[in-house]
């Protein structure tokens, strides 16, 4: 298979979808670009791409573009079949976890009194670790008063996960209701005003399993 991606769009749309689809993590332009000896423009790998997501409209897996890049990855209706070839659960995260995430993601940049003001209760450092370690919340700097809290934001693994690119995605607030479980009536008042069947936990579990990325090995 003699493939001239640099001078062939269609070549290039070749090598391009087997490259997303070998990668185990979202693909960057920059990224994409080292794979060609010559130079090819961001413009150009831009429209390639959206080829290619139009060629895999409406099959099982879609080619998405995500905060860390590009990448495939099942359709979300398609989880109901696909989780019963899984012997392993999702994790599921407590309603702490998940609500000190909400605050995070709707608040952010704040601090861990911050999160403490709006839940009324102690944050455990567990909580914080937690989030941390599964690279969804970084520390983005310091309040400027005494003893420099570190401020906490949302991180681009976060987005991906979500199967977002922007903060602007995150579905609005109201239409989030409980944070977890909806057996669970916990709500947050300084940042929920209506209850609705949609969970923050569910939002979570549900995008991290349709985002689960085809992988060629």
């Amino acid at each position: 298979m003699n493939l001239q991606p640099s001078d062939n769009p269609d070549d290039l749309k070749v090598v391009l979808e087997a490259a997303l689809l070998a990668a185990v993590e979202p693909l960057t332009l920059a990224d994409l670009k080292r794979m060609f000896e010559q130079d090819l423009s961001s413009d150009t790998l831009r429209r390639t791409l959206d080829e290619l997501r139009a060629q895999w409209h409406g099959r099982g897996v879609e080619l998405l573009q995500v905060a860390d890049g590009w990448r495939f990855q099942t359709r979300p209706e398609m989880q109901p079949w696909l989780s019963r070839l899984k012997n392993e659960k999702p994790p599921r995260y407590s309603r702490a976890v998940l609500e000190t995430l909400a605050i995070i993601a709707y608040r952010q940049p704040v601090t861990r009194g911050d999160i403490e003001d709006i839940r009324g209760v102690s944050v455990n450092p567990n909580i914080i670790k937690t989030l941390e370690e599964r690279g969804w919340i970084e520390a983005i700097g310091h309040r400027d008063v005494p003893g420099r809290p570190a401020l906490f934001g949302t991180t681009g693994h976060f987005l991906s996960d979500l199967g977002l690119r922007t903060l602007s995605e995150l579905p609005p607030l109201e239409e989030l209701g409980n944070l977890v479980a909806p057996n669970e009536t916990a709500l947050i008042p300084e940042l929920l005003d209506h209850e609705t069947p949609q969970t923050f936990g569910a939002v979570i579990e549900t995008a991290r399993a349709s985002a689960a990325v085809t992988e060629i090995h």
